[in-house]
């Protein structure tokens, strides 16, 4: 779906000033403390604004709960049902793909970061700059978590040279610009703050307030950071392969040298049995050189097969809006986010 035929879909509404997207995934036991202080703090700026509340394959009641706030505030609310758990930025995309303001704001629905806090980006939009980032100011998270991220922080900004003081936190703000153009990238893996930092022209960031998660815990494993940051190095820089390759040369030079001195000891020393052991060693070094490097080569190939494949990043099941001041709930919908 191209993001002009996403936005034009939308026949009798006026275009807000600022889109509020929210992905959504088994998060029943906090979207009643959301709403509570989600739409309180978007009516305070006295701006037009629409919340979008996608809704990610969840299992527990988030599908039903999203449905009656729809039908509580129909005018400002639009709630997108995909058939599936497709990811968080997946979710995100098709938030995108829906949104008409010219500001976009992207907030998680666990409310560790204070919907309060969005006056302070749309404030550091109107100043002219393109894209805000946030970076949050005395994390509740764990030790390790934050340590983590630290490290991941400045090995993703030296193989990029994308810069994001704090790329975990998702509260950001996006011009319609930047919006429209992700809209019509065909990435089927990606991590949207560095995808919208390459496309930006004028970024910043701003300090913004973190609390604790109001309930249920986080959808992230460990594994599923890991995954995240693969997916962010693989799909933004090529320096890995770039330095798998330095690797390689300093390796085979190593090799070489070490042949050579074999060879020496062969004819002065005479046959010998020691130094079996080192060999050893050196093998099983160079083998789990080897089996990293396809790992990292398997990465790269990975990511083009799948986007090779040009199969939908997420299917709609329905969309939940109001048309000509009407509530509009379909039946069912199969919209495809097409891989372009």
């Amino acid at each position: 779906m191209s993001h002009l035929e996403a936005r034009a879909g939308h026949p009798g509404a006026g275009q807000p000033e600022v889109s509020v997207i929210i992905p959504v995934y088994n998060e029943e036991d906090g979207l009643a403390a959301l709403f509570a202080r989600l739409y309180p703090a978007l009516d305070a700026l006295d701006t037009s604004y629409e919340v979008i509340l996608i809704n990610d394959g969840s299992r527990d009641r988030s599908a039903a709960m999203l449905a009656d706030q729809f039908h509580v505030r129909p005018d400002t609310t639009r709630v997108v049902l995909l058939n599936g758990n497709y990811g968080q930025h997946m979710a995100i995309l098709a938030g995108f793909a829906q949104s008409r303001g010219e500001i976009v704001i992207t907030l998680d629905a666990d409310l560790q970061n204070p919907p309060e806090e969005i006056g302070k980006l749309i404030a550091k939009m109107r100043e002219g700059y393109d894209y805000v980032g946030s970076i949050r100011k005395q994390r509740q998270d764990s030790l390790w978590r934050r340590k983590a991220s630290q490290m991941m922080n400045r090995l993703r900004e030296r193989i990029t040279r994308i810069k994001m003081t704090d790329q975990g936190c998702m509260l950001r703000a996006y011009s319609r610009r930047i919006i429209d153009t992700i809209n019509v990238c065909g990435e089927v893996n990606t991590f949207i703050p560095a995808l919208a930092y390459t496309f930006a022209q004028k970024p910043t960031e701003i300090e913004v307030a973190h609390e604790e998660r109001f309930a249920g815990e986080s959808k992230y494993s460990l594994y599923s950071l890991i995954r995240l940051n693969f997916d962010l190095v693989t799909g933004f820089s090529v320096v890995p392969l770039q330095w798998l390759s330095f690797i390689g040369v300093i390796l085979s030079l190593g090799s070489a040298a070490l042949f050579v001195l074999l060879l020496v000891r062969r004819f002065i020393v005479g046959a010998e049995v020691q130094g079996v052991f080192t060999l050893f060693a050196i093998t099983f070094f160079l083998l789990g050189v080897i089996i990293f490097a396809l790992g990292l080569l398997g990465e790269y190939v990975g990511r083009i097969y799948q986007q090779v494949r040009a199969r939908p990043r997420y299917l709609i099941q329905a969309v939940l809006e109001q048309h000509d001041g009407m509530p509009a709930v379909p039946a069912g919908e199969n919209r495809a986010g097409a891989a372009q």
